[in-house]
């Protein structure tokens, strides 16, 4: 497993095409990838995979953050969306790291600072006779509530805010469920709605598109105690809910601020 960083360069063209739809930034972060043919057979589906996040700190610093099974080139990237004069043999415009060594030493009662780009949905049905339909969690309640149901099978814990620093009361409710908003180290912004074609397939369809995606994204940022490792191995290897393919599900961790 490797884990990479990309600074792209959003004043030039290539950038703004490739933030412009999730699908074609999917289809550049795949192509860093020569071994991961369309050909080729899909990978397991408890294995590693290919998992990709824009994190925008700036208007002028977006950083693409990669994790895969295998190295990266990026060289395409840099063409496209980096500085490539600057490019040099030991700096080519990005950073790989390998991950396994960061994951082998995860253990129980480690403390985190994280951030996680998410689709937060739920299936709901108006009548019981109808199919279910996937939904987007629209309210930041409901968005924290999906992290907050699946942080057990992910391996983690939300840190809660120690009571002095919480500006809610305990036992606040909201709409019958007590809210927990203000009861954990998490923060729930950056909400996108996102709409983009899917794209095209000419072989099978003459080139009609293949219809139009919309999702929801959020991102989750916040601070995790380590419960069980390899779910949490499993988590930052295989992402976190949907639409992993258009930049959603790669939890990456860093240290909290007075730790090394």
């Amino acid at each position: 497993m490797f884990l990479t960083r990309f600074r792209l360069n959003t004043a030039r063209t290539g950038a703004r095409h490739l933030l412009s739809s999730p699908q074609v930034l999917h289809a550049a972060v795949m192509a860093s990838f020569p071994g991961l043919l369309p050909t080729r057979a899909p990978a397991a589906a408890d294995g590693p995979r290919v998992l990709w996040r824009l994190d925008q700190n700036a208007r002028a610093e977006v950083l693409l953050y990669v994790t895969g099974p295998d190295r990266p080139d990026l060289t395409h990237l840099v063409e496209q969306a980096g500085w490539p004069a600057l490019a040099e043999p030991d700096s080519p415009g990005w950073q790989t790291r390998p991950y396994a060594p960061f994951l082998d030493r995860l253990t129980p009662a480690q403390r985190w600072a994280f951030r996680l780009t998410a689709n937060p949905v739920h299936d709901i049905r108006r009548k019981p006779d109808e199919p279910t339909k996937r939904t987007a969690h629209l309210t930041p309640f409901h968005q924290a509530r999906w992290l907050l149901d699946r942080q057990e099978r992910c391996g983690f814990r939300v840190m809660e805010k120690p009571p002095g620093e919480r500006l809610l009361p305990a036992g606040t409710t909201h709409r019958g469920h007590e809210h927990h908003g203000d009861r954990f180290q998490l923060t729930v912004g950056d909400r996108r709605g996102l709409s983009f074609d899917k794209g095209r397939d000419r072989a099978r369809e003459g080139g009609r598109s293949q219809g139009r995606v919309s999702i929801v994204t959020v991102t989750f940022d916040g601070h995790l105690e380590v419960t069980d490792p390899v779910a949490l191995r499993r988590a930052l290897t295989q992402g976190i809910g949907k639409a992993k393919a258009y930049g959603c599900g790669l939890l990456t961790l860093a240290p909290l601020a007075g730790t090394d």
